[in-house]
């Protein structure tokens, strides 16, 4: 059977993305395009900042057609000797507070919650947690009406909601948000212990109506400094696609999310393109981060020969399934080269590794963001609230791991991201490093 997944995709500026507990692995920071909701959709990567992530989109197939979802590993069931056995330290603990704790009586629904969750956080994971009844229904409440945010992909599965990267123009930009930076309090309340995902909706306001966040920022020298920003939520209109044909003969398009209309958008403009024979291409993914898989995989379907492995899901039990190019590319020749940088996250590192992996197009730029982890959010039995549990983690074609380490760029390149207008974008090699050495190695004899 086939299960809607998405590419964290979470944006503060866009409320109103996608089902609230599915995602890719990448986030929005306040404000996030939803989507269709589901029971127990697959948690998102990465999210654009508060809209929250998007669930994932509909796998794609491969070319023997749809395969079901391989399972978890069953381990052998343990003996009811042994179970009793393993957990007499707990059952001890529990009769020992409930004997001499001084405050009585104790809340044993509390108790109850309390052990699953550090049960889970035994794993070490932090994408794997549980969240109460009350969490996860304010969790699938879908988030309807406007676009209107703080304007930011983020990542809703760390400790604290961390801005993957601002969206180009948004107030998260203006007011100087950078990626990594984690939001520790939102109007002066401590989110310490606070599911990511609540944060992000709580980031969520009107348009015009103000919201201070604390921000954690991890500097270059390694000091961690915390400040106050206030910014004033709006409505943000995000386009995927921008295009342009540059006085030099490459072809530049630039990839700003992965969302429904991406694949018609980018087919569109590369027609428009290929139209006047550019001597090559740069595909821009720079602060992209994410949106829907199955986006990913049509949108290296342009540049991968048909029925081309995109990248793997590996499960836990070791077993992995493909997911593949589909139809014809349009650019399958033309000389190609890839923009990076820390935004790049989800979505965007599965198409700039698979054209690196393949040697289809070298990347420039800076290390990728890495997130490349499937969580499953599932329901408990007896209105028990839910669990979060990682399940799988995305491999390129050549099984390199994405997940917290992200893709090295064959040139990198750095970028004083203050010389950067990423609102109105255009490309200047003069003024953008990254640019300038995209061309040189795309023009080279």
């Amino acid at each position: 059977m086939s299960r809607n997944k998405l590419a964290f995709f979470f944006g503060v500026a866009l409320a109103g993305l996608v089902a609230a507990c599915g995602l890719f692995g990448a986030g929005l920071a306040t404000g996030m395009w939803y989507g269709r909701q589901q029971a127990a959709p697959l948690a998102p990567e990465a999210t654009p900042f508060i809209p929250t992530p998007t669930p994932w989109p509909t796998r794609s197939a491969s070319p023997a057609g749809e395969q079901p979802a391989p399972t978890a590993p069953v381990a052998p069931s343990p003996t009811p000797a042994t179970l009793q056995e393993l957990f007499r330290p707990f059952w001890e603990a529990w009769e020992l507070v409930h004997e001499l704790y001084v405050e009585q009586p104790v809340n044993d629904l509390e108790l109850m919650r309390g052990a699953i969750r550090g049960m889970l956080q035994a794993l070490g994971d932090p994408h794997t947690g549980y969240m109460t009844p009350e969490e996860f229904q304010d969790a699938q409440a879908p988030l309807e009406g406007e676009y209107e945010g703080i304007g930011a992909w983020v990542d809703i599965t760390s400790d604290y909601l961390t801005i993957i990267s601002p969206i180009p123009g948004s107030p998260a930009e203006k007011a100087g948000l950078r990626p990594g930076d984690k939001i520790i309090a939102v109007n002066g309340e401590d989110v310490t212990g606070v599911p990511p995902e609540l944060v992000r909706r709580r980031v969520l306001g009107p348009a015009g109506e103000p919201v201070v966040l604390t921000i954690r920022r991890t500097l270059e020298n390694g000091e961690v400094e915390e400040f106050d920003v206030t910014i004033v939520r709006a409505k943000i209109t995000i386009v995927s696609v921008e295009s342009t044909m540059m006085d030099n003969g490459v072809g530049y398009i630039r990839l700003i999310t992965f969302g429904e209309k991406t694949p018609d958008e980018l087919q569109k403009a590369l027609e428009e393109i290929l139209a006047q024979n550019p001597k090559g291409l740069i595909l821009d993914l720079r602060n992209n981060g994410g949106g829907y898989l199955n986006t990913a995989v049509a949108v290296a379907s342009q540049f991968l020969p048909p029925h081309t492995v995109v990248l793997y899901e590996r499960y836990g039990n070791g077993t992995e399934e493909a997911y593949y190019t589909q139809g014809e590319p349009l650019a399958l020749d033309v000389p190609l080269v890839v923009l990076v940088n820390e935004g790049t996250a989800s979505a965007s590192e599965i198409v700039a590794g698979a054209l690196q992996d393949y040697e289809r197009a070298p990347l420039v730029g800076e290390q990728t963001y890495g997130k490349g982890s499937v969580q499953q959010w599932i329901p408990l039995k007896s209105d028990g609230g839910a669990v979060r549990i990682t399940v799988a983690y995305w491999l390129t074609p050549k099984k390199r791991l994405i997940h917290q380490q992200g893709l090295t760029p064959d040139y990198v390149v750095p970028l004083n991201e203050e010389d950067i207008e990423w609102l109105g974008y255009k490309p200047q090699p003069d003024k953008d490093p990254q640019l300038r050495k995209a061309l040189e190695v795309l023009l080279q004899p």
